[in-house]
């Protein structure tokens, strides 16, 4: 998820779920809308004070979406790569049946084409083209779990637009 995208967390901590608002996303909430409107540095913020309280050892739904936002307000594409790989660590620990408790319609193997997309693009332009290769083909891989809705065909051309960069010529683009 680039800073210009939103995505399924968004839904989320926007109230257009069913279920009992969860103070912890409608933090993640607060801290991607500052991020969206430029405020980056405010949105650390409050992405770092949710990190405080959650830990490492927090709920896997709650990290895997404050690390995929975490990444996109990073500046250093070293800092943004340790958060994308935290938000991938983070999904493999979600199970379905906690994504629907927190109102999310797909199963979790709809967040990794998004995920996989942000970990190619980071690691392209950190020069690392063969992990940015590997996770572009994870990413096509996994869009068989996206719907053909607005978010999936945002996901599927932000695969498609890695790939095109992948593929030219030339040192990686920022």
């Amino acid at each position: 998820m680039t800073s210009a995208e939103t995505d399924f967390w968004g839904d989320l901590v926007s109230g257009t779920t069913t279920q009992q608002p969860d103070p912890v996303m409608a933090e993640i909430g607060r801290g991607m809308e500052l991020g969206q409107r430029g405020e980056r540095d405010a949105a650390r913020r409050v992405f770092a004070g949710v990190w405080d309280r959650l830990g490492a050892d927090g709920d896997p739904f709650h990290i895997c979406a404050l690390a995929h936002s975490m990444a996109d307000v990073q500046d250093d594409p070293r800092e943004e790569l340790v958060w994308d790989l935290r938000a991938l660590e983070a999904a493999d620990l979600v199970s379905d049946e906690r994504a629907r408790l927190a109102g999310v319609a797909s199963p979790v193997a709809a967040f990794y084409p998004s995920l996989h997309l942000n970990l190619g693009d980071v690691y392209r332009r950190l020069g690392d083209l063969d992990r940015a290769r590997d996770h572009l083909a994870r990413g096509q891989d996994a869009v068989g779990a996206l719907g053909d809705d607005g978010y999936g065909q945002l996901i599927k051309g932000g695969l498609d637009r890695l790939a095109e960069r992948l593929s030219a010529p030339g040192p990686p683009l920022a």
